[in-house]
């Protein structure tokens, strides 16, 4: 029933966040940044662990400044964080105007649009606000044309209280790509236009191109929550998530006999195949299915067959008995299977893998705030 609290008895799968990681991950970024200061993304639930804990870690840690997506985020986070900044990423909504000034929320402005909208309702009295300007992306901000207009009518952004100055880079996690050093040139020249507040220009993965793309403050995401933002190095990361899934049933299997849905599985050999209570409607995606694995006390054990909404299987031959019983555990992700070799195995990222994590697990946190 929705609402009703997990326990781990009840559980398919349980979930642990280890909160002092998270820590541990926002001061090697602030190491990296070697004096900058970084703000913490948090949207999307804190990339699925938990807004709610995650935050109140990081502002232990030191961090004052935060990001979410979109405004109802922002003010469930600022029940969560009553004395920080609290960004809201995507864009202006102006029938909603009086809930950015109830809460306390900034607004990051990516159009004239916006900007008019934001400048008439603070009329009065100036509210703080960002503007983020598009350097390659052809998503969210003032694209070219709108910025020329800025630097022809400077009186438009006047009187306006603007606490960042920002845009987005789009292959950050490719270093060598030429990408990076035109947006950087792009961001550089928007600066000249908007020269007011702060500038805010590198993520996760832009924080490893180095001091040139770290201006006045950072907003790492992703690498918070333990994925990798340097891939093909290692990673400079500590994991924050493990995932457990349980045994549910043990079936002997024959040769000829076919798992899951479609048959698209065939037993070759005499087998043991373990169904557990986890599928794609809790996160575990349906690319995984017959590429993916898990692991039992070191032995790994593939998922054989589809990934269907609650239910996967493996095939555990090779796990002692004592060890594949109904009731007991497979690492689905975690120490052995790390958030990043579960995404490349799935085709995707470990953004995607992250803000997957389910709502039907039993969720262990471990450290965080004392």
């Amino acid at each position: 029933m929705i609402g009703t609290p997990i326990t781990k008895a009840m559980a398919g799968a349980v979930l642990y966040i280890d909160l002092d990681a998270v820590r541990s991950n926002y001061r090697t970024l602030v190491d990296q940044l070697g004096g900058v200061p970084s703000a913490a993304v948090v949207k999307a639930d804190g990339y699925g662990l938990g807004a709610d804990r995650v935050g109140p870690v990081l502002v232990a840690a030191g961090c004052q400044v935060f990001f979410v997506a979109h405004l109802a985020e922002g003010i469930a986070l600022r029940a969560t964080l009553p004395n920080t900044e609290i960004h809201i990423l995507n864009g202006l909504l102006p029938d909603a105007l009086d809930a950015y000034r109830e809460h306390e929320l900034v607004p990051v402005l990516g159009s004239l649009g916006d900007l008019t909208h934001w400048k008439s309702f603070c009329a009065d009295a100036p509210l703080p606000c960002d503007i983020h300007v598009d350097t390659g992306m052809l998503r969210l901000g003032l694209p070219p044309d709108e910025l020329d207009t800025l630097a022809d009518a400077p009186d438009m952004v006047k009187d306006l209280d603007i606490r960042f100055v920002m845009s987005h880079l789009a292959s950050a996690d490719e270093p060598a790509s030429d990408q990076n050093l035109a947006q950087l040139a792009a961001f550089t020249r928007a600066r000249k236009i908007l020269p007011m507040g702060q500038a805010c220009f590198a993520n996760s993965s832009g924080i490893f191109l180095g001091p040139d793309y770290h201006f006045d403050m950072a907003r790492p995401g992703v690498a918070l929550y333990g994925a990798n933002p340097t891939p093909g190095r290692p990673n400079p990361m500590m994991p924050t998530v493990t995932l457990k899934g349980r045994i549910s049933q043990v079936r002997h299997a024959t040769p000829g006999e076919t798992v899951g849905y479609n048959a698209t599985y065939r037993i070759q050999d005499k087998a043991l195949i373990a169904t557990v209570s986890v599928g794609y409607a809790d996160g575990y995606l349906r690319s995984l299915s017959s590429v993916a694995s898990g692991m039992i006390d070191g032995i790994i054990v593939p998922l054989v067959g589809r990934v269907s909404m609650d239910l996967i299987s493996f095939d555990v031959s090779a796990v002692p008995e004592a060890k594949r019983q109904p009731g007991q555990w497979i690492e689905l992700l975690g120490p052995n299977i790390t958030v990043d070799t579960l995404a490349a195995t799935a085709g995707t990222i470990g953004y995607e893998i992250l803000t997957s994590l389910g709502r039907r697990y039993h969720r262990v946190y471990t450290g965080g705030v004392t």
